[in-house]
């Protein structure tokens, strides 16, 4: 409640279903990404699980959820996460197709799917680091041990 006794404004989170719904977006997003022969290979788990928990708190947290992700894994730092993988147009798009699919299963109204799918693109286009061709320029070095890395891994937090 506000001092005026009006509710507060809910957050973007708490308009489209909360946990759940950020659960069941990663969970489909990471379903098509199984079987993606350019961005599997990026995950070296076996079980995408540590990686779609990770996922699902920094998109939680972005749109006005708990604060778990910094909590656990101190600031973003998207760029800088994701540095050490070959992310190219070809790869952007390809975790778009799938994040395009996951947005499409929650079927949400159209002013929040608008809202959502923007922000996704943008950080989509954001994350690319190289224009070579998929196979060739950087390598993910042994202690980059996904999109997201390990907190154990990360030192910069």
């Amino acid at each position: 409640m506000t001092d005026a006794g009006t509710p507060a404004p809910l957050s973007f989170y708490e308009e489209i279903g909360g946990h759940d719904t950020f659960v069941r977006l990663v969970d489909a997003f990471y379903r098509g990404v199984a079987g993606d022969e350019v961005l599997k290979p990026m995950y070296p788990e076996d079980d995408l699980r540590p990686a779609a928990e990770r996922l699902t708190l920094f998109l939680e947290q972005y749109w006005g959820g708990p604060s778990t992700y910094s909590e656990r894994r101190g600031h973003p730092r998207l760029r800088m996460r994701h540095a050490s993988f070959h992310v190219n147009p070809d790869a952007r798009d390809r975790w778009l197709r799938h994040m395009r699919a996951a947005v499409d299963e929650l079927d949400l109204p159209p002013l929040h799917e608008a809202t959502l799918w923007d922000y996704l693109q943008r950080a989509a286009f954001a994350m690319v680091n190289t224009f070579e061709p998929t196979g060739i320029g950087p390598t993910r070095p042994p202690e980059a041990t996904s999109l997201l890395a390990h907190p154990e891994t990360t030192k910069e937090s």
